[in-house]
């Protein structure tokens, strides 16, 4: 049992890796969040990637950053809120059922007011 156990940790981690791994080359689609998900998933069933993931030259100390004091860089805030508002240009100007304009504008205010809530990172 401890194997499947294992096992769907490391699935749900590598599933992460690989979304994480898309956001880098698709605009608009994150990577650090993935990330996250990715090296907490690793802490249940793969050490070994969680301390990859948290030692990475490039999003490791963004990953320890929230860790230790759940903080967010304001160059990330600033572009995932731009993301965020352009995404809602774009579903206004679409022919997207009323409910998903309506929808889906408010839930990505609520994230942005919960993100710019969190602290910066202190260095």
């Amino acid at each position: 049992m401890e194997t499947v156990r294992v096992l769907c940790w490391r699935s749900t981690a590598i599933l992460f890796v690989l979304l994480g791994m898309i956001g880098v080359v698709v605009p608009g689609m994150p990577t650090v969040v993935f990330l996250l998900l990715a090296a907490w998933a690793g802490s249940h069933g793969w050490p070994q990637l969680e301390h990859w993931l948290l030692h990475h030259p490039r999003h490791g100390g963004h990953i320890r950053q929230w860790r230790e004091q759940r903080a967010i860089p304001r160059r990330a805030k600033c572009a995932a809120s731009t993301m965020m508002l352009i995404s809602i240009a774009l579903i206004s100007l679409s022919n997207a059922p009323d409910y998903v304009k309506i929808a889906v504008p408010l839930f990505l205010c609520a994230v942005l007011l919960w993100m710019w809530r969190r602290p910066e990172p202190i260095e």
